[in-house]
């Protein structure tokens, strides 16, 4: 089956040639400044110390041993995550290398590439098994390494899992990461030609929490397929200014 051109617009560049012509204008050429980087702490919510990237102890593995043995993992052992495993897995993803100021904002240099150093995600983490940790939603502050935590409730993870389309070994992880994209960081300087970045962004992200994952005797398990309003609802975003994109669940596996 052939399915219409229309689908498949997405995926292509064309717009770049309407936006290097100026037949749009953005945000940021009228010269509005940056979005934020991350999303406020809320007053009073309670914060989580990691344990910081200097520290680490873990993940030495060759890398070319780690991209050999990198599989999706749906199966995983009842043992427990230690914090400086999420600590490591977290900065792996979306952990800070560097910071400058711009006229018009602030910049995050991370351990992944984004279009235009833009970084349009939050991570959101259901914890069923990280010691030192209640069960509960959680979110990753890149700028300060830290949790924040949203809310404890003991049957998160079999909510996503049923969000998930019922895919039932999500339930079974020490942890489901969740990422919500924030478009309009990205929009701001890329308008109509953004969301194809957001995407691909999107896998750079994922790739490197499996590669990650497998350096510590753990595996992640990509998972696009979701009920868009249901999981938006489990996390509590508005599902327009933000909205889940993507998640992966990270377990130890048997040797």
């Amino acid at each position: 089956m052939r399915y219409p051109d229309d689908y498949r617009e997405f995926l292509k560049t064309n717009v770049w040639r309407m936006l290097s012509q100026g037949d749009f204008v953005t945000d940021d050429s009228k010269g509005l400044p940056r979005p934020p980087v991350e999303k406020p702490i809320p007053p009073g919510a309670p914060l989580i110390e990691l344990v910081s990237p200097d520290a680490f102890t873990l993940g030495s593995l060759p890398v070319r041993k780690v991209i050999e043995k990198r599989r999706s993992r749906r199966r995983y052992t009842e043992e427990p995550l230690t914090l400086e495993e999420l600590s490591y897995l977290l900065w792996a993803t979306q952990g800070l290398s560097g910071t400058f100021q711009l006229k018009n904002g602030m910049v995050t240099l991370r351990t992944v590439p984004s279009g235009g150093c833009l970084h349009p995600f939050e991570t959101y983490l259901c914890i069923n098994r990280v010691e030192g940790l209640d069960v509960g939603l959680y979110r990753y502050l890149p700028l300060e390494h830290k949790l924040v935590l949203v809310r404890t409730e003991e049957n998160l993870a079999i909510r996503i899992a049923k969000a998930a389309a019922g895919q039932r070994f999500l339930a079974r992880a020490a942890v489901i990461f969740v990422w919500t994209a924030v478009p309009y960081r990205t929009e701001w300087k890329y308008g109509v030609a953004s969301h194809k970045i957001i995407a691909t962004d999107a896998g750079h992200m994922c790739q490197n929490l499996y590669l990650a994952a497998e350096s510590i005797g753990a595996g992640a398990c990509a998972v696009g397929a979701y009920y868009q309003d249901e999981m938006d609802a489990v996390l509590g975003v508005d599902g327009n200014d933000e909205f889940v994109i993507y998640l992966a669940p990270v377990g130890k596996i048997a040797e």
